[in-house]
């Protein structure tokens, strides 16, 4: 790294290009060190931002676009015989080999943030013939965010730049995980979507013959819901006892950036976007949703009824869990683990969000609502650490119970609207 650094130093962009450009192909060079380390460059006034990206996107795109001709030219054989030398054994061509089938390469997009993946990535689209059109697409975009993300990063840690890479790394490399499975599952809804609906109602006619009536199923489901939400606050308390020092590395390094990125001359707009956790702009989007139900909904009685449930439920379910993990925040007079602001927001713009997606046929307007709803939660968990009132890792605890929490209701607002269904 530090010989890498050294001709950094003296060569700026051609090392950044073809640095980046190499390890693409699968050699053994620091490309996030190297571009974190280039950020410093940049808070010293030593090197452009803008620049920088567009050089370092270029080798990025240099390098995944050999890898794929390559590929393509070569072909399996060659890299199940001779693709140890860079790391592609048949093993991991196997394990790719499932992956691209399963979800396809939108993946490609976030690959980057996952070592040992976005070396690889590039000479398997080109052996399994993916059209260069698509791989484009998707790698020249991938390429860009990895690499901006990685010089903005480094601009603004500055001088700390080397403290915190590691952690950063660890913490995207999170994040890429979370979002790649959020993909996953969004892709196994939409191309099993009849399966799981036929699963659910053969699933419902066995209990029917368990239970011999609908209130019993109702009960035993009511039941079930109720264990999930025990089990899952249960071990994410085993996991905050856990993971405890983790927490506070990962709250000292977000509150850093966050206030380097924001002076104190956005103080007013933070508490206008806070304001959109307020209790009364909550219950607006509650009435919005109830409209939206009675314009389109079939059943409207029973949409209403669960955006009641899931509304009072994350109020009490957020405030419950508080006092049992009686963590205090930044102020040290209120209990803020998970955060309640994070919690609802979550619960309340995520169900409008459903009732849009699930009756809107437009695709761009999904798009936007969807686009929409992680703003605004965002922009509150931003608000509230911005403004010293909570912890990041209780707004990520928010978030996290929150999901878990309008998950659950919509799942079970699923359920409980096909079950008339398994009287036929």
């Amino acid at each position: 790294m530090q010989y890498v650094i050294g001709l950094f130093n003296h060569y700026g962009y051609i090392v950044l290009l073809i640095a980046l450009m190499l390890e693409l192909i699968a050699f053994p060079l620091p490309g996030e060190a190297l571009m974190t380390y280039c950020g410093y460059i940049i808070y010293q006034q030593k090197m452009s931002w803008s620049i920088s990206i567009l050089v370092s996107t270029l080798g990025v795109g240099i390098g995944i676009t050999l890898s794929y001709f390559i590929g393509k030219v070569l072909g399996i054989n060659f890299f199940e015989k001779h693709g140890h030398y860079i790391h592609m054994d048949k093993n991991r061509l196997d394990n790719i080999s499932r992956w691209f089938e399963k979800y396809g390469n939108k993946l490609l997009i976030i690959a980057y943030f996952i070592p040992g993946v976005r070396h690889v990535t590039g000479y398997f689209s080109g052996i399994t013939k993916v059209s260069y059109r698509k791989f484009a697409v998707n790698a020249y975009l991938g390429a860009f965010i990895w690499t901006a993300t990685f010089i903005s990063l480094g601009k603004v840690l500055g001088a700390n730049w080397e403290k915190y890479h590691n952690l950063l790394k660890k913490y995207l490399l999170i994040g890429s995980l979370i979002i790649a499975m959020i993909i996953v599952i969004i892709y196994l809804y939409k191309t099993y979507k009849q399966r799981i609906y036929d699963s659910i109602i053969k699933m419902l006619n066995n209990s029917l013959k368990m239970f011999h009536s609908l209130g019993k199923i109702k009960v035993a489901i009511a039941g079930i819901a109720v264990s999930f939400l025990i089990f899952s606050a249960l071990a994410i308390g085993v996991i905050q006892d856990y993971l405890s020092h983790e927490f506070s590395e990962f709250d000292e390094i977000s509150k850093y950036i966050i206030m380097n990125i924001f002076d104190e001359n956005w103080t007013n707009i933070m508490k206008v976007f806070r304001s959109v956790s307020n209790i009364y702009v909550l219950l607006i989007t509650v009435i919005i949703t109830v409209i939206w139900i009675l314009v389109k909904s079939i059943n409207k009685l029973k949409e209403i009824e669960f955006l009641i449930i899931s509304f009072l439920g994350a109020e009490a379910i957020s405030n419950v869990l508080k006092i049992v993990f009686h963590r205090l925040g930044p102020s040290g007079a209120l209990y803020t683990f998970p955060s309640g602001e994070g919690f609802m927001t979550v619960v309340t713009y995520g169900f409008l969000a459903y009732m849009i997606l699930k009756y809107s046929k437009q695709t761009w307007i999904n798009y936007l609502v969807l686009s929409i709803c992680l703003c605004i939660n965002f922009l509150i968990g931003l608000s509230m650490i911005y403004l010293n009132l909570q912890y990041p890792s209780d707004i990520i605890a928010g978030y996290e119970f929150g999901a878990v929490w309008l998950s659950l209701s919509i799942i079970l607002l699923e359920i409980y609207r096909v079950l008339p269904n398994i009287r036929n």
